[in-house]
């Protein structure tokens, strides 16, 4: 049974915990706004940004600088290695607990990540899935890397055909989850989704950032370059030897590997990790766009207007009623 996070502040009342949640697409000032809107609230920020778990990946997943890592007490960032096994349901579980330890001494906790399963996980809860065989995945990992991804989409849409439809298929992550619970337990993997999930123990405020889809890329294409004149290919360089890891088979990373491989020129590679990244946006907003109870805002709105925004949707500030 999960925990209760409320705090009784006088007799008869129970104190509401709040996570406030930011969300958007990739590159859009999602970092800056949570670090502002958390030391507003005086309080801690939990990432739900799936690429910056892993301690070995740093500029090319845009980690917050150690500048902005020390204005706000930040969680799940670089507390895994890519060498771990590490998934959207033990960060649920991890999450949550740490949740409960927050909400211990604060009544509000900003939570901001691009990532729209992981962010679910945490505001929603997740299907139940049962375990499967982990060489399932390995085997179908080395299948994308052998075959490309449209044979297991194939494979997918024989096996399951509404998670065919219903999922991004040309999110290689998404494409290998659905066929490795299809072929270990031998139903679709759609017959697991929508069940009663828990409920949680406090609310949610999403806000939500976008732009105009030309400012989105043309802000993607940008960072794309200051990832390069950063270091990223000494980064990716230093991974070569570990480029079958699952964390590792994401933009940034796979395109300079096969530029290393010397498959691709690195203008032509550089050229495809901004095209895919900016695939990765477009995806991003599909997800979030389900969500009518989603605030949005445009990305130039002022930071005071957006708190005062989510003030007025709180009664109290954090640690008073």
């Amino acid at each position: 049974m999960m925990p209760s996070f409320a705090l009784n502040v006088v007799p008869g009342y129970i104190m509401t915990k709040y996570v406030l949640s930011i969300i958007g697409p990739t590159a859009i000032g999602k970092t800056a706004l949570s670090i502002k809107v958390a030391q507003h609230f005086k309080t801690e920020i939990l990432s739900a940004d799936s690429r910056q778990f892993f301690k070995e990946m740093a500029i090319g997943t845009a980690v917050p600088s150690p500048e902005e890592l020390s204005k706000v007490k930040h969680h799940f960032i670089h507390h895994k290695s890519i060498h771990d096994s590490y998934n959207v349901g033990a960060f649920e579980k991890d999450a949550i607990n740490r949740l409960e330890d927050l909400f211990k001494t604060q009544n509000i906790v900003v939570m901001v990540g691009g990532s729209g399963l992981y962010v679910d996980a945490i505001t929603k809860g997740l299907d139940d899935f049962p375990n499967v065989d982990p060489k399932i995945r390995t085997r179908l990992n080395r299948e994308l890397e052998t075959k490309g991804l449209e044979p297991l989409q194939d494979q997918l849409k024989a096996l399951d055909l509404n998670a065919y439809h219903t999922i991004a298929i040309a999110n290689p992550h998404r494409v290998i989850r659905a066929l490795e619970v299809c072929i270990g337990t031998n139903r679709p993997y759609s017959s697991y989704l929508n069940k009663l999930k828990d409920n949680r123990p406090f609310k949610t405020i999403t806000i939500g950032l976008t732009a105009d889809r030309e400012i989105i890329y043309d802000r993607i294409n940008r960072r794309v370059d200051t990832m390069i004149e950063a270091g990223l290919l000494d980064e990716v360089k230093t991974l070569l030897p570990h480029r079958h890891l699952n964390a590792l088979n994401t933009v940034g990373y796979k395109e300079l590997f096969r530029y290393f491989e010397g498959q691709w020129p690195l203008e032509f590679a550089i050229s495809e990790i901004k095209k895919n990244s900016r695939r990765f946006a477009k995806r991003q907003l599909t997800w979030f766009r389900k969500d009518p109870d989603i605030l949005w805002f445009e990305h130039s709105t002022s930071t005071e207007h957006i708190i005062q925004s989510l003030q007025a949707a709180i009664p109290f500030k954090n640690g008073a009623s």
